[in-house]
């Protein structure tokens, strides 16, 4: 063989052996809907982009391919006054399909009826309550969700950490921003649950590290401050802010004495009283609690929650969230929904002391996804053999390395950003039936931001009687939008967000 061939052999040897980066991917399709009562015509972009990592004195090596759908409105003349949208959800390991086809996208899923689950076959139907008038939607998969995946060569778990997943979804925004020519124009970020944890550790990474400022912030069911939904051993926290939710939960079961019955924010306004003065003050105590104030603190806790007092007593005032959920209806032999406890689950054995399985989430599990495939293979022309994720288990697994023997707490980021930038708005939607981001424990990291007074304005708090996903109950859905779409619009008028 000649040196020629041999160098030739090698090389094919080497293509072979190479991995292959996939290319990056878009499909074009164009659409109306009516929002509203107008009629909005735009473009759907359906595609990937490839996240690359830069070397010294090499090209950039590509790390991850990042899918995504875009909605972009057509006939705009000037897009620098046009605003775009950033959209994730949560998990970690969520992809961005609940708010995409819950509220904000063109098409939305129908997966309640009558405050009840819907049966399959699941449909889609056009929705009159997106954003779409308002501002252009872009929903971001993060690697190992949708699909989004590392490049061949490279490892999924390098992302699955809270700081490389903020650098990995900040990268996308940029890259974004900068292709479609979006840098002028107003910009927003939306997340659900730990979407909205990245989406406060987004607004420190894209204002710092990229000079990408924000107008505002929308955080739908909102964890920034893991202390308070973490029920460990000396952390009473969590106990004290989960209460309300236990006692909406009660209300909604009908499970409260007759007056309670009547008003549910009358009963909401009683036990967050409550909460934040005796039973607050009850739980510092400890062990040091004197008898009859533990007793009186033992029958306001089951007045308010439904559960025994027997039950209470043998829990030490404390009632864990899971456990929660068991007890409550156990002599009906049900169980409520950590995502929203309105849904009922059955179970084959009443003496476990927690749920087998979230009845709220196996109720939006089969309608997001069979929805999800038919529209993105049918109605937006994409094609890809990979399952797309729709949630996938990578949170038992997930990193936060910088915060080892601490909680994460993202709302000292979120405050840095606000004082950095004073025109920086942030709506906080809470739902009363969630138990997984309980509004109470949200309205706290709130209320302890250190903000300066003179923004405080720039945050604005609206309660829904929903779960997590609030956007289910159709209800509550009018409502969100209506207070999405006002908050865009005051988020861009500028002069109110001054300091004095």
């Amino acid at each position: 063989m000649t040196d020629d061939e041999k160098s030739n052999s090698k090389e094919k040897k080497e293509d072979i052996e190479k991995p292959k980066i996939p290319k990056e991917e878009l499909v074009t399709t164009t659409h109306r809907v009516i929002i509203d009562g107008q009629e909005i015509d735009y473009t759907a972009q359906v595609g990937t982009l490839l996240i690359k990592e830069e070397e010294e004195g090499k090209e950039p090596k590509p790390k991850a391919s990042i899918f995504y759908i875009a909605y972009i409105r057509d006939g705009i003349s000037d897009i620098s006054k046009r605003p775009i949208t950033f959209s994730f959800n949560g998990g970690p390991g969520s992809s961005s399909v609940w708010l995409h086809l819950g509220v904000l996208g063109p098409r939305r899923v129908i997966a309640e009826a009558n405050e009840k689950p819907v049966n399959p076959p699941y449909r889609l139907v056009d929705n009159n309550y997106s954003l779409l008038d308002l501002t252009d939607l872009v929903f971001i998969d993060p690697v190992s969700t949708g699909f989004s995946r590392a490049v061949p060569g490279e490892k999924n778990t390098q992302f699955h950490e809270y700081k490389k997943d903020l650098k990995s979804v900040a990268e996308f925004i940029r890259l974004f921003t900068s292709r479609s020519k979006r840098w002028a124009s107003p910009k927003f970020l939306i997340g659900e649950s730990y979407g909205t944890t990245r989406a406060a550790g987004l607004s420190g990474v894209l204002q710092d590290d990229l000079g990408m400022f924000l107008n505002g912030i929308m955080l739908i069911s909102s964890i920034l401050n893991f202390q308070t939904a973490r029920f460990n051993p000396g952390n009473d926290l969590p106990y004290i802010l989960f209460l309300p939710t236990y006692t909406a939960t009660a209300w909604y079961h009908k499970l409260l004495s007759p007056e309670r019955q009547k008003d549910l924010q009358k009963t909401i306004e009683e036990v967050t009283s409550f909460t934040l003065k005796e039973y607050t003050l009850a739980l510092m105590k400890g062990d040091t609690i004197p008898k009859e104030e533990r007793v009186q603190i033992l029958e306001r806790l089951a007045d308010l929650t439904g559960l025994s007092r027997e039950y209470i007593a043998g829990v030490n005032l404390r009632i864990n969230i899971y456990k929660f959920c068991k007890e409550l209806l156990r002599k009906k032999h049900r169980t409520v929904g950590r995502l929203d406890t309105r849904y009922l689950g059955i179970e084959r054995d009443d003496s476990n002391a927690e749920p087998e399985y979230d009845p709220s989430y196996s109720a939006i599990q089969g309608p997001y996804t069979a929805t999800f495939n038919h529209y993105v293979f049918t109605e937006l022309n994409y094609q890809n053999d990979l399952p797309y994720e729709i949630l996938s288990p990578i949170y038992k697994t997930w990193k936060y390395e910088d915060y080892h023997n601490q909680y994460l707490n993202v709302a000292e980021t979120l405050r840095d950003a606000m004082s950095k930038n004073p025109f920086l708005k942030v709506f906080v939607g809470n739902g009363y039936y969630d138990l997984a981001t309980p509004f109470l424990a949200t309205k706290y990291t709130f209320n302890h931001l250190g903000l300066d007074s003179g923004l405080r304005k720039n945050i604005i708090m609206a309660y829904y009687e929903a779960g997590h996903m609030m956007y289910l109950h159709p209800p509550s859905l009018v409502k969100l939008r209506k207070d999405l779409a006002l908050f865009i619009e005051n988020a861009l008028i500028f002069p109110s967000s001054r300091l004095d």
